[in-house]
């Protein structure tokens, strides 16, 4: 077996002093650019390895940022997770990922498992049910916590997400003003934050118009493309015959235009149907699809670059910070027939 590659060999082999090379290898800004990268190809073709448990007694920091969401097979959570990443590969940290399917237990045991490894720091869209003591966990463990797109009730965190409430209401707005009276809500729970917020703004723009909030024309549950579309069923068969949808997302708002169109009708003329999020799959989908741009890689890119400020010290993000929604206007809306 080959003798281990140290930091002391690329430096003699430059003629540099070992404090260089490490300063180097760290991106300090104390190195000129030059030798920095002269550096950087020498321990490649060495085959250096940077020993992350080493420099994590060094500085106790491990470099590791855990990141917890619902599902990365939504596109919602994949676009955000996209910003966060490329956020914090320019400061050199490496992220773990992990699904919780909205298990608290899973969570927390994601949780237990960063605070072992040495995480630095954890980003979460909270699991359903999130107790405050979870969040507590890691950060009275040294393990400071941001929240994305979710918020948990009394807990000071800094946290990133939509103006859920304002978003929807744009929505609801929007058909409004195009002369829709019967519009259904499709989709969504009151167990998360979310939820309950862009219901709120879909019952306020209904109040703000003077129309009445009809509790049998929301219809709750669908986060998927595919539940959208089987809810379509339980739309096109409710007695007040809506006319237009606002639905939780564009996942859904897709999969229920598909299974509008399954029944012989035509989305965007015959129905209107709104989504939220404004995922790349929106403007292509058929009818290109109306909905609430609903700032995914600004929460990631300011999610990331709060965690790593509160490492280096900061107590500025403390708190709420909401990102304020932009209507997307397609096909997939028209007038009142």
């Amino acid at each position: 077996m080959g003798q281990k590659v140290k930091l002391s060999t690329i430096a003699d082999s430059l003629g540099l002093s070992t404090a260089t090379v490490s300063l180097a290898l760290r991106d300090s800004p104390l190195v000129a650019d030059a030798t920095r990268e002269r550096i950087k190809e020498q321990a490649q073709a060495l085959g250096y390895i940077y020993n992350r448990r080493a420099a994590s007694l060094r500085t106790s920091r491990s470099g590791i940022i855990g990141v917890v969401v619902h599902d990365i097979m939504n596109p919602f959570y994949a676009e955000i997770l996209r910003a966060i990443e490329s956020e914090l590969d320019r400061n050199r940290q490496t992220f773990i990922l992990s699904n919780h399917y909205d298990s608290v237990e899973k969570q927390r045991n994601f949780i237990e498992t960063l605070l072992q490894l040495g995480g630095d720091g954890v980003i979460m869209s909270p699991a359903i049910g999130t107790p405050k003591r979870d969040i507590e966990l890691a950060e009275d463990n040294g393990m400071p916590a941001i929240l994305i797109a979710r918020s948990v009730d009394d807990v000071p965190v800094p946290t990133y997400r939509g103006d859920d409430a304002y978003g929807i209401a744009l929505a609801t707005n929007h058909l409004i003003g195009l002369g829709h009276r019967c519009i259904a809500m499709v989709g969504g729970t009151d167990q998360t934050s979310t939820g309950r917020h862009r219901y709120q703004g879909y019952v306020q723009a209904l109040q703000k118009a003077n129309i009445k909030v009809d509790p049998d024309l929301r219809i709750p549950g669908p986060r998927t493309k595919q539940a959208g579309f089987e809810a379509a069923v339980n739309f096109l068969s409710l007695p007040q015959k809506p006319t237009a949808a606002v639905c939780w997302n564009d996942l859904v708002a897709i999969g229920l235009m598909n299974g509008i169109a399954r029944a012989g009708l035509v989305p965007g003329q015959d129905i209107s149907v709104t989504g939220y999020d404004d995922l790349e799959e929106a403007s292509i989908a058929t009818p290109s699809l109306t909905t609430v741009w609903n700032g995914q890689a600004e929460v990631g890119r300011m999610a990331a670059r709060a965690l790593l400020d509160k490492l280096n010290g900061s107590k500025d993000a403390d708190g709420l910070h909401l990102i304020r929604p932009e209507m997307r206007i397609r096909q997939s809306t028209s007038p009142l027939k």
